[in-house]
């Protein structure tokens, strides 16, 4: 191969060494997205699942996602357990607690990544069903909302935050279900949250 003579001759050395500083970058920052992720997750199936324990106390039946066996081993079900040694908690990209109790099915806390450019995102909703609608050509359709509890980027993910969100949410869902007043938590909703989404299903 011809050798480049003068200043054309470190063209690639330059080009080179920004590419290795560009890898090097997204590389370190996708590694420490992905371990806050990994922690958060954590945290979230912990904190979900032990929402789950107490609603099943009162006779309210929730389901789990992912399912409390993918990432939980029992000695006495469902209070005394640890996590799964092997299991990948940075491979989940979506956990929520969906309320099955007659009448409320489809009430949910979600949470779910997303990502803007570079920067991976979290948003954790509260879903309900508002309703049933004809559509012409469609047939019946469940009308679902949305509010948004949570909405940051997951480096400035603020646990104490998340946890006062989350605790303000259910203690109004928990007393809800307890009076036996939907409009409780969906009044709390309204006055604390921003609205989020609506979609039908």
């Amino acid at each position: 191969m011809a050798k480049a003579e003068g200043k054309d001759a470190d063209w690639f050395a330059v080009l080179d060494e920004e590419l290795e500083k560009k890898m090097l970058e997204i590389t370190d920052n996708a590694v420490e997205q992905n371990t806050q992720r990994s922690s958060i997750n954590k945290s979230m199936l912990e904190d979900f699942f032990r929402i789950w324990t107490r609603f099943n106390k009162i006779n309210v039946h929730f389901s789990l996602s992912p399912e409390n066996s993918s990432f939980a081993q029992f000695v006495v079900y469902p209070e005394d357990w640890s996590f799964k040694p092997d299991f990948d908690f940075m491979g989940v990209d979506n956990i929520s607690l969906t309320d099955r109790t007659q009448g409320r099915v489809g009430d949910s806390v979600k949470v779910w990544y997303y990502s803007v450019e570079t920067t991976v995102h979290l948003r954790m909703v509260f879903e309900y069903c508002e309703g049933e609608h004809y559509y012409k050509y469609a047939g019946w359709k469940r009308i679902f909302s949305q509010y948004v509890l949570l909405d940051v980027p997951v480096a400035k993910f603020d646990l104490k935050k998340y946890h006062e969100v989350l605790a303000d949410t259910i203690r109004a869902w928990y007393e809800s279900h307890l009076r036996r007043d939907r409009d409780i938590i969906l009044k709390h909703l309204r006055e604390k949250h921003e609205k989020g989404e609506t979609f039908t299903q």
